[in-house]
């Protein structure tokens, strides 16, 4: 049933704000009459963190997200499991996955820390993106440092050959002298389409719906068409 290419939203480490950026592209894509459907591949530190839940909320819709496991521990899905005593397989979670891409017009994968997070088994978060055959969105933190972060992100993906469809820097609000020059840097030195998202009003920032409407109002047309799947 897949139609399109894979999108993987994947971040430049943990807590850079790819659950948003996922629920935001998956609304924007639903409302634009794709069958979207964000499929997060493990989710650790659950109960409370529930991605997957998250994005449904932010649709309106239980089908619009996905995750096919779950692992308490607060860490990296393979350190999870073992701290856990439990079974985790990177085929099985890379099967799954499949499974669902497969069932989906337009699948989105939402990454898990980031790039270099231990999986399962010796397989990193990169891996399963290039196993997918996805195609990625990186998303960064705006301030100071996030330089280095994110051109070494690309330079991982790139030397993987993942294709890549630009950077988004989550939160930008260019309160400082390295928010306002980081995106003109960020495409001098990577060579990708750069895209802020400015921080979400405060009404908004207990609102799954809010902030996904946010997310799709601040993605220029220009990026859009970057997607693999038109979005108007």
């Amino acid at each position: 049933m897949t139609a399109t290419q894979p999108i993987a939203v994947v971040g430049t480490g943990t807590g850079v704000g790819k659950t948003v950026i996922t629920a935001g592209l998956t609304c924007l894509l639903r409302e634009a009459g794709h069958d979207a459907r964000a499929i997060k591949p493990a989710q650790t530190g659950h109960p409370p963190d529930d991605d997957a839940e998250f994005v449904a909320t932010a649709c309106d819709n239980p089908k619009a997200a996905t995750c096919p496991r779950y692992l308490e521990p607060a860490l990296a899905p393979r350190v999870a499991a073992e701290v856990a005593d439990e079974s985790l397989s990177y085929e099985t979670i890379r099967t799954a996955c499949e499974r669902e891409i497969d069932a989906t017009a337009v699948p989105i994968v939402e990454g898990i820390g980031g790039l270099r997070v231990p999986l399962a088994g010796d397989h990193e978060v990169i891996d399963l993106v290039a196993d997918l055959e996805a195609t990625a969105v990186v998303v960064t933190r705006s301030g100071l440092g996030t330089l280095n972060h994110t051109a070494l992100s690309i330079d991982a993906l790139e030397a993987r050959g993942i294709d890549i469809v630009g950077i988004v820097c989550n939160e930008y609000a260019g309160e400082t002298v390295a928010e306002r020059t980081n995106p003109d840097e960020l495409e001098r030195m990577t060579g990708y389409a750069v895209e802020t998202v400015p921080p979400l009003a405060d009404d908004a920032l207990s609102d799954p719906r809010q902030m996904a409407i946010g997310v799709g109002d601040a993605l220029s047309p220009a990026f859009r068409e970057l997607l693999p799947v038109e979005t108007s």
